[in-house]
This record gives C-alpha cells, sequence and structure tokens, in this order.
C-alpha cells in the first residue's frame, strides 16, 4: 500500500472524507516547537492533504498531516476549510520548482515538496478541485450567484428587476438577506499548463517523473547499501542482482499503461 493510500484509510476515512490528493513538504523556514509529541529526536514527516466529505453539501478541506517515526500512525494536526484559504502561491510561473507557499485567513505556510512534479500535481489537482468546487457553490439556490437567475429568453425575471407590478419581488427580497459573495482562492505564480486546458495530458507527463524518480531513489538506495555490505557475502550476492534492468523494464510497463490509456482517452485507439 503506497503513502496516499495508507493516509486515506488512517486519517479520512474514518471521518466519511476522501483524500484527493497529498505531498509530503518540509518547512522552508523551520518553526521552532519547544513541545513536539515526538518519539526519538523529533523527526517526522509532514503530508498537505486534500479531501472532500462524502456528506452532501461537499465541503473542500485542506489538512495537515504528520508522521512520527518511521512506522508510527498518520495524525492529523491542523484542517482548513477551502473558504479559509486565500491564495496559493506557486513561487515560479516559468518553471517547475518544488517551492509553494499556502495562505490561510490565521496562517501563512511556506513549503517545498519532495520534488517539483508533486507538487505540481497537487496545485494541478486543488486548482481544478476549487474550480469546481466554486461552481457548485455558485450554483445553489441562496447563494448571489444562484439567485440571480433569468427567465426564459434571456430576460430577467420581474422580481429580479425590483418588481414592475409596484414593490420588490420575492428575488429582490431574497437578494437583501445574502451575504457576500464568497472569496475565491487566489491561485498566483502558477504555470500556466497547470491550470489550462492540456491539464490531464500534463498529469499523466508529472505521474511519469514522480514515477521515476521515485525509482532512480530505490536504484541509489540499493547501490548504497550493496557498497557499504561490501564484506558480507549476502550483500556480495545483491550486488550481482539484475536490479536495475529489472525496475528499467518496470518503468517500460508502466510507460506502455499510461500512453494506453492517454490514446484511449483521446480516442486514438
Amino acid at each position: 500500500m503506497n503513502i496516499q493510500s495508507a493516509i486515506n484509510r488512517e486519517v479520512f476515512a474514518p471521518r466519511d472524507e476522501r483524500m484527493l490528493v497529498a505531498v509530503e513538504v518540509k518547512r522552508r523556514k523551520r518553526k521552532r516547537v519547544p513541545f513536539l509529541p515526538t518519539g526519538g529526536k523529533g523527526e517526522y514527516m509532514t503530508y498537505i492533504c486534500l479531501s472532500v466529505t462524502n456528506k452532501k453539501p461537499a465541503q473542500l478541506l485542506i489538512t495537515k498531516v504528520k508522521r512520527f517515526g518511521g512506522s508510527a500512525p498518520f495524525t492529523r494536526r491542523s484542517q482548513w476549510a477551502v473558504e479559509q484559504l486565500r491564495q496559493v502561491n506557486g513561487i515560479n510561473p516559468n518553471k517547475d520548482c518544488p517551492e509553494f507557499d499556502l495562505v490561510f485567513d490565521n496562517a501563512f505556510d511556506q513549503w517545498v515538496a519532495s520534488s517539483a512534479p508533486e507538487k505540481c500535481i497537487f496545485i494541478q489537482i486543488m486548482y481544478h478541485a476549487c474550480q469546481t468546487y466554486w461552481e457548485g457553490k455558485e450554483g445553489v439556490p441562496g447563494s448571489p450567484a444562484g439567485d440571480q437567475q433569468k427567465a426564459p429568453g434571456g430576460q430577467s425575471s420581474p422580481g429580479a428587476q425590483g418588481g414592475q407590478m409596484g414593490g420588490p419581488g420575492p428575488q429582490a427580497r431574497r437578494k437583501s438577506t445574502v451575504g457576500p459573495r464568497p472569496r475565491h482562492t487566489e491561485f498566483v505564480n502558477c504555470q500556466s499548463k497547470l491550470t489550462g486546458d492540456a491539464c490531464k495530458m500534463n498529469l499523466v507527463v508529472y505521474r511519469c517523473k514522480v514515477f521515476f524518480n521515485r525509482m532512480k531513489k530505490v536504484i541509489v538506495s540499493n547501490q548504497s547499501r550493496s557498497q557499504a555490505g561490501a564484506g558480507s557475502e549476502a550483500f556480495k550476492l545483491e550486488a550481482y542482482l539484475p536490479v536495475e534492468p529489472l525496475l528499467e523494464s518496470l518503468a517500460l510497463i508502466y510507460l506502455f499503461i499510461l500512453c494506453n490509456n492517454i490514446y484511449t482517452h483521446l480516442g486514438l485507439s
């Protein structure tokens, strides 16, 4: 089971939520917290997760999840509704980079993701989830956008124009009780390919990059263990195992499956 599936199972499923995406992060400027409940030397992993509630009306939530130690359970630390998320700053609109900022009503976090592709996947999914969420909100009766309805033929209904029959109509009266339009999350310094029409294709490309980066880490880790244990017969044997060709074969299979999915989606198969 991968990390995202484990987080979804341990943190979000029990709360009747569904995780959409998660990214492993570290602070660019580390905060000093003198009393962290950690085991050992205070080492932990942090994940920023985007989730949606299964209960209607759905809520879009941003959650900070931590894991203290290698085998400890995941712990939910902080959570915000998307209405509290004022801005997502991609830092550099011209090239892939792992840094990004999240600005909330009561918090400002500067993060660096474990890799640039993983950050791009996170921002891309968050952007389109936010767009879908706000569009759904504006279509709900009682919301400012939902109240500004048109009659057939493109003409405003009589009530919406203040009541041509004398006195304000029901639409106008209802609008007076509706609060200001909710503030949408602002995405700044984000590459256009993360928010443009070609986002689905870019998402596949980024997933390939993430997969290859993880494979590279596995190869480097395996070579390091082989060199460190050169005095052991077991590690000597492991050093001659065909690990890299096997991983290269898996990479080609994975890439073939992704390409096949792309062709199917575009109707080229």
